[in-house]
């Protein structure tokens, strides 16, 4: 066998054959409650009073065919050790257990290797058992003492709160950076059978917010049998190129005896694992509760060869506990709710200033119904104490709130304390180079902010003269920034850039070509570095003019935008209007206005300016009134105009009237099948040609959710005998729900057995 000098060349070539259960063999040994000290079931003691039971356990293991044990120290961590009042001994209990493990590879004539397990505890942080740098602060303990007794990689197992395994992940490497090592970190969750982890993250925010982090190899360990995570290692498959570690149970347990039995035998869990080996490139394998030497040797006379994964494409995503959300949209651009700012929001504004954090969460989390894909944090009002602040609103929404967060701040103190309490991946906005790039300046601060806890982050072209206005000075600070940020590790696809707007309808000639140069910097940046994600601040560009002004530039300059590359934007959605709602000649004037299309005779007069003809058009009207008139408009219409403009505006007020008004003419069926549906595709065709965002969509598919579950009632049941039966699926609560249920009742009334 090659004599591989490190963990990393030795998983280059082979799949790594693990242990089995450490705890399993403990409770088959003779051990007394004074080998535990009094501590009955901390295990960690035993390193301290029977080594030799520890070290037999290992030799077992690798005589059974292992290139790798765990340390008897899964532990050896703040939680678990203070329950006994042992959380000094964090240290001195994972050295020893290291070097035991250490003793035993090393009487091994053939590479072997030991892997420090730093297990999760039992104070769950995002629940506020405990805080983040505490953990931190213990986890690096544990982490100088596996390294100093001798392991070649650091294994933090059994993750089942993610900003917990984010303590751990941290603090390993500041130790590995303590030391000067280089060794690999490996993190591995446990999903339950209900398909998440214990706090209900899915697995796609469990890579999000860990593989971005830096780790060396990701995947599972315990909970279930290998029956239960071949679904859920396919979706690690299809979204990492990293090591892959699976370690799962011998089966589900079942009660016997008074104690738990896991029924898997060693035969049918080796083929599981070889299984998962050549469909899913898994690169470590092993065993957890339950599993023996028997079923590691199982597995070592399989010779398992290293396999690589197919069709693998990297998610680069942000996070909430719960669920990613990717950074770049297929069908829209990356909504970012900016309701939660005190410069932005009156309303959030003033619920902070009240310390009303409740409002304030219930104000940000309920931009899910507008459309948001991420909620904006920011604290910053002169006066407040930004870390307290955000400390306390970014504790709440970490369990409240299924959208990731962006911690927007231009203190270092404030966005630190956010990341400290979010379990997701964040973004962080943001980083410029007004004070230089220096140790120290304030770039330098947040960019190692970032890097430590993994966030993708949003750079804006502000330089030591100032923002960024004509495209030259734009695309070059970009380029700068995206530079530094790529010599600092961050790769593209994590870093936003933010090409800055600015007011163009202030009537002073130096702002008037403004919203232009935005544009055309962001349709270059694209080219230049297609990777790279831009973003802006939307309502910048309308400052000065009404609401209803307001609504219908930001809208206008949102598509202009989006047409030019851009992939997010911090707005307001629900002051945003589809194009289709706003006539087609105010268009002309808006777009007039963005690319200051003004036109002059042949003396030089100025012959139309656009930005007059929008401030006549709007004046006077705001966006109440511009509501009220849709809504007269809409009621002003034959029936049959009336529903369909209903549909495609996503107007729900009054409806049920108006449905009752056409049920004079029309049967409930013809309604959906003659009215709505024709309207539905119409919505379909506008999301297609780019006129309407998917936000409208979901308005005009509630409107429709909402018309056929009143019209349901007036539907007869066909007499006939069932046609057949179907079977209809999809997620629950996706917008395709809606269509499906909608196909349920047509098919139910005319005559179709449904199972839906």
């Amino acid at each position: 066998m090659k004599n591989y000098k490190s963990l990393y060349e030795f998983l280059e070539d082979n799949v790594l054959l693990a242990d089995g259960a450490m705890g399993t063999m403990l409770q088959g040994s003779e051990l007394t409650l004074e080998d535990f000290l009094g501590h009955e079931g901390c295990n960690e003691v035993l390193n301290i009073t029977r080594p030799d039971v520890i070290e037999r356990i290992h030799l077992e293991y690798f005589e059974a065919g292992s290139d790798a044990v765990e340390t008897n120290s899964f532990g050896c961590n703040f939680a678990n050790l203070s329950e006994y009042g042992l959380d000094d001994k964090i240290f001195d209990f994972s050295l020893k257990s290291s070097q035991i493990a250490r003793k035993a590879a090393d009487q091994m004539q053939t590479n072997r290797y030991v892997l420090g397990s730093m297990g999760p505890g039992t104070k769950l942080p995002s629940l506020g058992h405990t805080d983040f740098r505490t953990l931190k602060d213990a986890y690096y303990q544990n982490a100088l003492g596996l390294i100093e007794g001798g392991a070649d990689s650091l294994l933090i197992e059994t993750a089942q709160d993610l900003l917990q395994a984010k303590a751990a992940i941290i603090g390993a490497q500041e130790a590995v950076e303590k030391l000067g090592n280089s060794i690999p970190i490996i993190a591995s969750f446990t999903v339950e059978q209900n398909g998440t982890l214990l706090l209900g993250s899915e697995v796609p925010a469990a890579l999000a917010s860990l593989v971005n982090l830096g780790v060396s190899g990701i995947g599972m360990n315990c909970a279930t049998g290998p029956e239960e995570m071949s679904e859920h290692l396919r979706t690690i498959s299809s979204l990492v190129t990293i090591p892959i570690v699976c370690m799962p149970n011998a089966g589900l347990p079942v009660l016997k005896d008074g104690g738990a039995f896991y029924p898997l035998e060693p035969q049918p869990f080796a083929q599981y694992m070889n299984r998962f080996v050549k469909d899913f490139g898994i690169s470590i394998i092993g065993g957890c509760c339950g599993t023996t030497p028997e079923h590691i040797k199982n597995l070592h006379n399989l010779r398992l060869d290293k396999s690589f994964p197919k069709n693998v494409s990297e998610d680069y995503s942000v996070s909430s506990l719960y669920q990613a959300v990717p950074i770049k949209q297929q069908s829209t651009y990356l909504n970012v709710g900016e309701r939660a700012n005190a410069n932005g929001s009156k309303a959030f504004r003033s619920a902070l200033l009240q310390e009303n954090y409740d409002e304030c969460v219930e104000i940000a989390v309920s931009q899910v119904r507008s459309g948001a894909h991420v909620i904006d944090l920011c604290v910053d009002y002169v006066g407040r104490d930004g870390v307290h602040d955000v400390s306390e609103l970014a504790s709440r929404l970490a369990t409240s709130s299924t959208l990731p967060i962006m911690l927007d701040s231009t203190e270092p103190a404030v966005i630190e304390a956010g990341l400290e309490k979010l379990g997701g991946r964040c973004l962080v906005n943001s980083l410029n180079f007004e004070d230089g790039e220096e140790d120290g300046s304030r770039f330098s601060r947040i960019l190692n902010l970032v890097k430590v806890h993994g966030a993708a982050v949003v750079a804006l072209v502000i330089d030591e003269e100032g923002q960024a206005r004509t495209v030259e000075r734009k695309l070059s600070i970009a380029n700068r920034l995206i530079v530094r940020l790529r010599e600092e590790g961050i790769v593209d696809e994590s870093i936003l850039v933010d090409m800055l707007t600015f007011p163009i309808a202030t009537g002073q000639e130096e702002t008037r070509r403004d919203g232009l140069a935005t544009l055309s910097a962001i349709k270059e940046l694209k080219t230049r570095f297609p990777n790279v994600r831009t973003i802006l601040g939307l309502s910048n560009i309308s400052f000065g003019l009404n609401a209803a002004a307001r609504q219908a530039l930001n809208s206008v300059f949102l598509h202009e935008a989006v047409e030019c590359g851009l992939d997010a934007a911090i707005v307001d959605s629900a002051k945003i209007i589809p194009l289709n709602q706003i006539s087609y000649e105010n268009v002309r004037h808006l777009q007039n206005l963005i690319y200051d299309r003004r036109e002059y005779d042949k003396q030089g007069n100025l012959t139309y300016d656009p930005l007059t003809s929008i401030l006549e058009i709007y004046s006077g009207i705001d966006a109440t009134s511009s509501a009220s008139s849709l809504l007269e408009t809409i009621q002003s219409l034959s029936i049959e105009e009336n529903l369909k403009t209903r549909i495609i505006q996503g107007v729900a007020k009054d409806l049920e009237g108006d449905l009752s008004s056409a049920l004079n003419s029309y049967s409930a069926l013809e309604i959906v099948n003659d009215l709505l549906l024709p309207a539905m595709k119409e919505v379909g065709d506008l999301f297609g040609a780019g006129v309407m965002q998917l936000p409208f969509v979901l308005q005009s598919a509630e409107v429709m959710k909402s018309s056929v579950s009143y019209l349901e009632r007036f539907m007869d049941k066909t007499n006939e005998s069932a046609k057949g039966k179907v079977l209809l699926a999809t997620v629950k609560g996706d917008v395709h729900d809606i269509g499906k249920n909608l196909v349920d009742i047509i098919l139910t009334n005319n005559g179709y057995q449904v199972v839906n």
